[in-house]
């Protein structure tokens, strides 16, 4: 069995935690992408996205505060489906979409490094220092979840006062000029404005870490909600100013231009250079911290089905716990995907899985637990309308711009639920 630590996080701790994945993967990575398909909108993508968070957090707040558990949203959905395909196989897309948020993380750190030489966005360097800093952050998940937590606090204090600091600054030196973003947008489509928001719910999705380390937060059936209310109304205000502090010193063709590193570009109105120097500070702090904390919670949630017996394990030889192992095994696969895709692709592939295991939850505690945790249906209801909308516009476009992020997920979907459909039925007939 893995050995999970009560009481090993508090609630600043795990509000820490949430922000720190939340930030990390959303707004270094995710601006140029959100601007590209919402043009002049994509603020307002970012807080549409945020709404559809808030109506998805109801499903995880209600269910942290009845069942607080290490393994949280496979826990959840072993409640509302059973030990079963869906259980297993929703689980695992819940997985996977973490283990791609940290290979767009691990992107992000080394396209926002590079921006410090003059090296091409293309340049190989990407993923090498996107793969140095999943190693690293193997290395620092060995540790106690003690200093874990000092870390997480530490570096997520700095960031979000380093990164209002810059949209402060951005602001006053846009002179709070707001045109290249009041306007209607004239190349873009509601359809597109929808896939921007599906793009920007992946910047908030790093509130449901919180949720796979609840066995672990101290008071956990009151401070698991607590801290991801916290988190995520953190980020939307970090969230909004950065945004428009990026609007107002960067056309949107400046900011689709430089995509994937347009929080640097949008910094030298303000601060010159030196602008340069500390957006890719913040970047690398915002990063590493995020990497650190989303490969903590996750491994945590693989150890946990493990412990279930709803997917497949083997110890390949290596000493040690099954977190341990889960450990390696995440890091493996990240550092395949920080290889071989790029930031567009791995945020599209982690959208696409997120919103369907979202889907599944909701309405997981609609059809089976709503009365059992006293849920609001209309609620339910109205988040998997959302969902279905966002998801639905999102694979649209996806389909008219880059097959292969679409023909990829539903390769992926096959091998996940043909390959629990034959586990489980193995399992059980070795059980039985």
């Amino acid at each position: 069995m893995a050995e999970y630590k009560k009481n090993s996080l508090s609630l600043i701790g795990a509000v820490s935690m949430g922000t720190g994945v939340m930030i990390g993967a959303g707004i270094f990575a995710l601006t140029g992408q959100v601007a590209e398909l919402a043009r002049e909108w994509f603020p307002l993508a970012f807080l549409v996205a945020a709404i559809v968070a808030g109506f998805s957090a109801y499903s995880y707040v209600k269910m942290s505060n009845a069942y607080p558990s290490a393994g949280g949203i496979a826990m959840f959905l072993e409640k509302a489906y059973g030990k079963g395909t869906i259980t297993a196989v929703c689980a695992l897309l819940m997985y996977f979409s973490m283990v791609i948020s940290e290979s767009l993380v691990a992107r992000t750190f080394g396209t926002y490094t590079l921006q410090l030489f003059d090296v091409g966005k293309d340049s190989w360097l990407v993923p090498a220092l996107g793969v140095s800093l999943l190693l690293f952050a193997f290395i620092v998940n060995i540790l106690s979840n003690k200093f874990i937590q000092t870390f997480s606090f530490f570096m997520a204090f700095v960031k979000i006062g380093g990164l209002a600091l810059l949209a402060i600054g951005g602001l006053w030196a846009s002179g709070f000029d707001f045109e290249s973003i009041s306007v209607v947008p004239q190349n873009t489509t509601f359809t597109g404005f929808l896939g921007a928001v599906a793009l920007g719910i992946l910047a908030y999705k790093g509130f449901t870490t919180i949720t796979n380390s609840g066995g672990e937060i101290k008071n956990p059936y009151k401070n698991v909600g607590r801290a991801i209310i916290v988190s995520l109304a953190i980020c939307v205000v970090v969230y909004l100013l950065v945004a428009l502090a990026v609007g107002g010193n960067l056309t949107i063709d400046e900011i689709i231009n430089a995509k994937d590193y347009s929080l640097a570009e949008a910094s030298r109105p303000a601060f010159g250079e030196y602008g340069l120097w500390i957006t890719v500070g913040f970047a690398i702090v915002a990063t590493v911290s995020g990497v650190i904390a989303s490969v903590f919670a996750v491994s945590r949630m693989l150890a946990m089905l493990t412990d279930m017996k709803l997917v497949p394990h083997s110890h390949f030889g290596m000493p040690g716990d099954i977190q341990k192992h889960t450990l390696v095994y995440t890091i493996v696969i990240a550092i395949l995907l920080t290889v071989f895709f790029d930031l567009s692709r791995i945020a599209s592939l982690g959208a696409i899985f997120y919103i369907i295991m979202d889907i599944a939850i909701h309405w997981g505690v609609l059809r089976h637990l709503r009365k059992e945790i006293n849920a609001n249906a209309s609620i339910l209801i109205t988040a998997i309308i959302l969902d279905v909308i966002v998801l639905s516009a999102f694979i649209l476009v996806k389909a008219q711009s880059d097959m292969l992020v679409i023909w990829t997920a539903i390769g992926g979907l096959i091998f996940v639920f043909v390959g629990e459909r034959i586990f489980l039925k193995h399992y059980k007939e070795k059980k039985d």
